[in-house]
């Protein structure tokens, strides 16, 4: 399984990551939020492994740090490299009784305090209590009792298996599972990668995981190579005509896995996946057989997005009489039937419930709440708030200057003209 590095560049609504390749423009796509680890934030580098379709790159899993340890530190004992003898003695005086060339743990400190008692604490492991400054004002790290610092060390470690081990999938805003990415098997893939030539096997993976474009680059990087040793380099052009007259019946290979997945999950699989195999279909369908096989996953596609439609309305309308309205606000935001808006009587409704969680007596978190989840509905244009808070804070005004371009005459009620959320560095709204 090929691995690379990648860089978290933003979040979605449904919780999904973006990424790019680390210190790069390309490659770039997205990634499910529940391979990604807990605590992660925009901007950290994730080693992955990942698989190449003909539309992108889809990562499987993410792998380990490259600095985790598999086993403890352990540090060498080299002794002064005399002989000595194996046990030594040495005869005190009475107890209580303080030498100066005695260590600074037997016996009474000079300020008279029990240091070897509170040190033989330590070590029985009551000293643990304690913070990490001593008496004496000396910062030493937390001992774990055997001599070793090791308390933040034991904790990272733990955190890190926490994250490996298998979580449930996510729910989302209806309460059902997050829906099954596309797995699809690699038959057809195979087969066609067999029936090619030996000598053109290679040029067909390549094909396969990065399309013409890859195949212009390994020539560029392979002429380059070949010049730096003085060895003449590859005919570029035969090679790219060689190419393309074998990738479309790769491309209909790669289609074939991935709607015969897609046919096996209809119910299940995310419509997001199911939409991009209809789509390729287009190009990639060749022949009676995967034409009707196309036609079957469009037929349950239109199917699944009516049924789940109607649900979606009728979970709206059960949030609305359950006095739910943030809930409904974000209901209403994600419709799975694109261009097929709510009923007008249930616009009308929660148009004016979310008016009326919008008062003077409304806690100014609450506002923001509400005020989020009406930017972001059908209904933010016709939403009129009953009453605004005497004195906003700067946590809400800064949600209403946030939200001023969804919400234009509500930013206009608090003073605030709409202007646009401020630009990343690749002219890209920040999330």
């Amino acid at each position: 399984m090929p691995r690379m590095e990648i860089e978290l560049t933003s979040t979605r609504e449904d919780g999904d990551w973006t990424w790019r390749a680390a210190g790069a423009r390309q490659p770039k796509g997205s990634v499910q939020a529940d391979l990604v680890p807990g605590g992660s934030s925009v901007g950290d580098i994730l080693r992955v492994e990942f698989e190449q379709f003909m539309d992108g790159i889809e990562v499987t899993s993410v792998l380990p740090g490259k600095d985790e340890r598999q086993a403890p530190e352990l540090i060498e004992m080299l002794g002064s490299g005399r002989e000595e003898p194996l046990v030594t003695t040495r005869l005190t005086g009475k107890r209580g009784r303080r030498r100066d060339d005695d260590e600074p743990s037997r016996g009474r400190d000079r300020r008279g305090g029990r240091g070897g008692d509170r040190r033989r604490d330590e070590r029985r492991g009551k000293g643990r209590q304690s913070g990490p400054q001593s008496k004496e004002g000396d910062r030493r790290p937390r001992s774990r009792g055997d001599g070793r610092p090791g308390g933040r060390e034991e904790r990272s470690t733990d955190r890190k298996r926490s994250e490996r081990r298998p979580r449930n999938r996510p729910a989302t805003e209806t309460g059902k599972a997050t829906p099954k990415r596309l797995r699809p098997r690699r038959t057809h893939r195979k087969a066609a990668l067999a029936a090619l030539p030996e000598d053109q096997q290679l040029l067909a993976q390549i094909l396969l995981r990065d399309g013409i474009p890859g195949v212009r680059t390994a020539i560029e990087v392979q002429n380059k190579a070949a010049e730096s040793i003085g060895e003449p380099p590859i005919p570029a052009p035969l090679l790219l005509k060689l190419a393309e007259r074998i990738h479309p019946s790769l491309r209909t290979a790669d289609w074939q896995d991935r709607a015969e997945a897609a046919l096996n999950g209809i119910d299940d699989i995310d419509l997001r996946d199911l939409r991009s195999v209809v789509v390729a279909a287009e190009h990639s369908a060749r022949g009676e057989e995967n034409k009707a096989l196309a036609e079957q996953i469009r037929s349950g596609l239109t199917a699944r997005v009516d049924r789940e439609h109607q649900a979606w309305m009728a979970d709206v309308s059960s949030a609305l009489d359950e006095d739910r309205v943030v809930r409904a606000l974000r209901l209403s935001s994600r419709p799975p039937k694109a261009g097929a808006p709510l009923p007008a009587p249930l616009m009308d409704r929660l148009a004016s419930l979310a008016a009326a969680g919008l008062t003077a007596e409304t806690s100014q978190d609450r506002w923001a709440t509400v005020l989020d989840a009406v930017s972001l509905s059908p209904v933010r244009a016709r939403v009129v708030p009953e009453g605004l808070p005497a004195e906003p804070d700067e946590a809400l005004l800064a949600a209403v200057k946030r939200h001023s371009m969804s919400v234009p005459d509500i930013a206009k009620a608090f003073g605030i003209d709409p202007t646009p959320p401020p630009r990343g560095r690749r002219g890209r709204s920040r999330p």
